[in-house]
């Protein structure tokens, strides 16, 4: 029986139209370390004092969640009046919820790009991108095996390449089961961003 290949679609942040605010939060992070520094505070003490964070929500942050449209505007503020840095033309992205604040979710893409979303735009379905920081411009795309089971000795069902988007139907700290396309198999948990190393999804 031959193995299916999923490819992946439209690149994975689709237009990007600036980056000064990529600079900003480079600059607000390192001066914070510098603050943290002169206190004598590290970032995981302060983290350890405060335990894990809670948005506005009520939910967790920080947090996985996927984009509901094919069209998204990713803001450089909480606000429709902010200009907007990206627009995403792929629905069902993984995004990492790092903020919130009233209606507006601050985010961080599988890039490192940061920026504010409406959160009616955003689903609590969970989906991971396939080893993403392997897609390299101009290169053949890394291909993956998606396994029967959850072990390296499992035959494949499939062949998924890197920058795929695949919906995650659970994991368990080291395997995640996943479908991607009408292909439902296993893939190691290392290789997907958009679910936290030794995450528990049921």
């Amino acid at each position: 029986m031959g193995l299916g290949l999923a490819t992946s679609q439209a690149g994975i942040s689709a237009r990007k139209m600036g980056s000064s605010n990529v600079a900003v939060a480079r600059s607000v992070t390192r001066s914070l370390a510098a603050m943290l520094a002169l206190a004598g505070l590290g970032a995981m003490q302060v983290l350890a004092q405060t335990g894990p964070s809670t948005g506005a929500s009520g939910l967790p942050l920080p947090r996985y969640v996927s984009l509901k449209s094919d069209r998204v505007n990713l803001r450089q503020g909480p606000g429709t009046d902010y200009p907007t840095a990206w627009v995403y033309r792929r629905a069902g992205l993984p995004i990492e919820v790092i903020e919130e604040f009233e209606t507006w979710r601050k985010v961080r893409d599988s890039e490192g790009t940061v920026g504010w979303i409406l959160q009616s735009l955003l689903s609590g379905r969970r989906t991971a991108l396939v080893l993403p920081w392997e897609v390299k411009e101009g290169k053949p795309a890394l291909q993956v095996p998606l396994r029967a089971s959850d072990s390296e000795r499992s035959p494949p069902v499939a062949i998924v390449e890197a920058g795929v988007i695949a919906d995650v139907q659970g994991c368990d700290g080291l395997w995640c089961k996943v479908t991607v396309g009408s292909y439902r198999g296993y893939v190691e948990q290392k290789k997907l961003w958009g679910i936290y190393e030794r995450e528990i999804v049921k």
